[in-house]
């Protein structure tokens, strides 16, 4: 993943992005609007998030620094966006020895360990640069623990980044790159 620094940049690379076809992504740019009740971000749906410990994990927490409100909402908003498409989601913020998994989900027969990305602007580069070879190992580590106790034992693991780029108060842009990184990455 290369660095961009202008909105023109970022709009080649998405281009270059969808041009490619071994490396599969959905651009979104959906409508993000406020919810008042607990200030995250929530896609333009007519469903209600219908899981108590979302709306426990997506609430505002005391004491939470900027970043930190601005990674739970970006992972709270890419929870409901593979739930959207499909996606069943099986833990959010699983925490083993080898650290934490923002999202573990099964996508057909498939079982995909998610890092969730969000950044506010681009100065450090996209949000999907800050996924490097340490944290993909980890995340690598982070599925052996999970498969340890998983009941079945033949399945397919996948690795996906959901990148999500705050371009307003209520919108960001999504960017789910699937089979991001794999053992051999």
């Amino acid at each position: 993943m290369k660095t961009n620094n202008t909105a023109a940049d970022m709009q080649k690379a998405i281009q270059e992005e969808c041009d490619r076809e071994e490396v599969p992504y959905e651009e979104s740019e959906d409508r993000w609007e406020r919810d008042e009740d607990d200030g995250r971000w929530d896609a333009d749906s007519d469903e209600e998030p219908d899981a108590e410990e979302d709306e426990a994990e997506c609430s505002n927490a005391e004491h939470e620094t900027h970043n930190q409100e601005v990674g739970r909402r970006g992972e709270c908003a890419a929870a409901r966006f593979l739930e959207r498409r499909g996606f069943d989601i099986l833990e959010r913020n699983w925490k083993c020895n080898a650290g934490e998994a923002d999202i573990i989900a099964r996508d057909g027969q498939a079982l995909v360990f998610v890092e969730v990305k969000t950044r506010t602007n681009v100065d450090m580069g996209f949000p999907e640069e800050a996924v490097d070879a340490a944290k993909r190992a980890r995340y690598e580590k982070i599925a052996a623990y999970y498969l340890k106790d998983y009941p079945v034992v033949d399945i397919p693991v996948r690795f996906d980044v959901v990148a999500l780029l705050v371009v307003g108060s209520d919108r960001a842009l999504v960017k789910h790159h699937v089979n991001a990184f794999s053992a051999e990455s």
